[in-house]
């Protein structure tokens, strides 16, 4: 694989980087050293990191297949995941890319990554000693690891493979590779700091169901798409409850947290629409935080099921959107005029509301189809 890096070959690739890939491909390769494929996989690779990971555009990087790139953290996710670790010792037992393992160990002394896929391995290794950091790679499964290992670190970090053999996605914990809830009590003997990356699909009550020592759960998202969900367990936690940390990286929003037991408890008022709507962002969605939220900023909801929110005098510090409304009925929307549409507990999606008031997408202005104690309204910003 380290042909790869030979400097003709390196001038070839990033000279092509703007070119059809299917050409390329139909080409037979210049170097004999090297295929096309090859070549082309490292032109995807450049790609991806221009946006994904821009930390790696520098020369003598390798650049691994398709599936590797699209399972790897984003760095703004990775680095807003490193902000608050540090210790001695920092272990990654899939290790995959490397991206989560580089920026979550730059407060450590020592770093290990475990990878049973060993020329990927090799490929981070190389990475690694380009960057200059230091790292000891261990080419071995998971389990076969754990049987073996007797070190103990101040924190271990797994993300488990979230497809089976045929690709299909899996969310159960106990479908995943590694099956946390086989390996959950291993785990926790060789670190009392446990940090797991999951699908932001997975469902937190179940999560909080199966899995011992929950300290906190944490929603990512960037420019409001919720991209990961991270379990923080600690064996030895102080206190019984569960912190939900919701963040939209790329915002202007503020991180929102609350408690999972709280929440239960906390009770929302209602109110139909007044002067100001809220729409919060996606993390703090997926969080369920429905009722904490309304009580931390003390405003009302629209309806037990609509996750909406209204306020007389306007909040300079919601995190989400916020816009000044009016309501409306369906006689003043005119055909072809621009909105932005907004569907929340409400029979029809938005293609289907475009499509019924021939509504085009875009322009400055919402248009919010929803529901209320009394009835379903219509919204329009202004």
């Amino acid at each position: 694989m380290k042909n790869i890096l030979n400097k003709e070959i390196q001038r070839f690739i990033n000279a092509n980087l703007n070119t059809d890939l299917h050409s390329i491909l139909l080409k037979k390769s210049p170097f004999s050293e090297v295929s096309m494929p090859e070549i082309v996989q490292q032109i995807k690779g450049k790609k991806v990191a221009q946006k994904k990971f821009p930390f790696l555009l520098k020369e003598d990087i390798i650049f691994p297949p398709n599936l590797n790139l699209e399972q790897a953290s984003s760095q703004a996710t990775a680095k807003y995941k490193a902000e608050k670790l540090q210790g001695k010792s920092f272990i990654d037992l899939t290790a995959g890319f490397g991206i989560d393992a580089y920026f979550l160990s730059q407060n450590f002394e020592t770093v290990t990554l475990v990878e049973q896929n060993q020329e990927l391995l090799e490929i981070v290794e190389n990475n690694w000693k380009t960057l200059d950091k230091k790292g000891i790679f261990i080419s071995e499964n998971l389990e076969e690891f754990l049987v073996k290992n007797t070190a103990k670190f101040d924190m271990l970090y797994l993300d488990p493979a979230r497809r089976d053999a045929q690709k299909n996605k899996k969310f159960l914990l106990e479908d995943l590779s590694p099956n946390l809830l086989e390996i959950q009590d291993r785990l926790q003997m060789i670190s009392n700091k446990i940090l797991i990356k999951l699908s932001p699909l997975i469902d937190i009550s179940y999560l909080i169901s199966v899995l011992k020592n929950i300290a906190t759960i944490e929603i990512i998202a960037v420019r409001n798409e919720v991209k990961e969900l991270l379990v923080i367990m600690e064996k030895d936690k102080t206190h019984h409850q569960i912190q939900i940390i919701c963040t939209n990286l790329e915002s202007e929003d503020a991180s929102f947290s609350f408690w999972f037991e709280k929440e239960k408890t906390a009770a929302s008022a209602y109110s139909e629409p007044l002067q100001y709507l809220y729409v919060p962002n996606n993390a703090i969605l997926k969080s369920g935080a429905f009722n904490s939220l309304a009580e931390r900023f003390h405003v009302k909801k629209l309806h037990p099921n609509t996750h909406l929110y209204t306020s007389e005098e306007k909040l300079a510090n919601f995190p989400g959107r916020n816009l000044k409304i009016e309501n409306i009925d369906s006689k003043s929307i005119k055909k072809e005029e621009k909105y932005n549409i907004i569907s929340k507990n409400y029979p029809l999606s938005p293609d289907e509301i475009k499509k019924k008031y021939k509504i085009l997408d875009g322009g400055m202005q919402y248009l919010i189809f929803t529901q209320t104690q009394k009835g379903k309204v219509i919204l329009r910003s202004y």
